[in-house]
C-alpha cells in the first residue's frame, strides 16, 4: 500500500480587492500540477508540486509549492516511476492526498485574506429558512 505525506514549503497569497468594497460574484479555477517524481530512497518517491487558484475578476492570487514523499512496496513505487516516464498522470492516491491538504490550507489562508474560499460553500434556500415546525406526530 502506498503512503503519502504532504509538505508545502512556500505560501504566496495576495488580496487585490480594495478594503470595504465588496466584493462581486467571483469565479474560481484551481490548479494542480505535479512537476516530476523521482526515487529519492530505495523505499521513497518524491513529488513536488504546484497549486494555484485564480479568481475572476481579479479578487485575489493564491498559490502554494512544496514535495509530497511517497512510501510503499518497491513494485508498486517502480510502477509509478514507469508510468510517470510514458507521461501517465499520477496515481489518485497521490494526487488526493496533495488536493486534501492544499484545499485545506487555502481555505485557511481564504479566511484570513476575507476572499471566498476554493470550493463550493452550501447553499441555504431562504423560503426554508422560515418555515415553522411542525407539530409532532405523538406525544409523550
Amino acid at each position: 500500500m502506498v503512503n503519502v505525506r504532504v509538505f508545502v514549503q512556500n505560501i504566496s497569497a495576495e488580496n487585490f480587492w480594495e478594503i470595504g468594497k465588496p466584493i462581486p460574484s467571483v469565479q474560481i479555477a484551481t490548479n494542480l500540477n505535479v512537476v516530476g517524481i523521482k526515487k529519492l530512497a530505495e523505499d521513497m518517491l518524491e513529488v513536488p508540486f504546484v497549486f494555484t487558484i485564480n479568481y475572476t475578476p481579479g479578487v485575489a492570487q493564491i498559490s502554494m509549492k512544496g514535495k509530497s514523499h511517497v512510501t510503499g512496496s518497491n513494485d508498486e513505487l517502480e510502477l509509478i516511476l514507469k508510468e510517470h516516464k510514458e507521461k501517465k498522470p499520477p496515481p489518485p492516491v497521490i494526487l488526493q492526498s496533495i488536493s486534501n491538504i492544499v484545499f485545506l490550507e487555502s481555505v485557511l489562508i481564504c479566511r484570513s485574506l476575507n476572499i471566498p474560499p476554493p470550493i463550493p460553500l452550501p447553499k441555504i434556500n431562504p423560503a426554508t429558512q422560515h418555515k415553522k415546525r411542525s407539530e409532532p406526530t405523538y406525544r409523550a
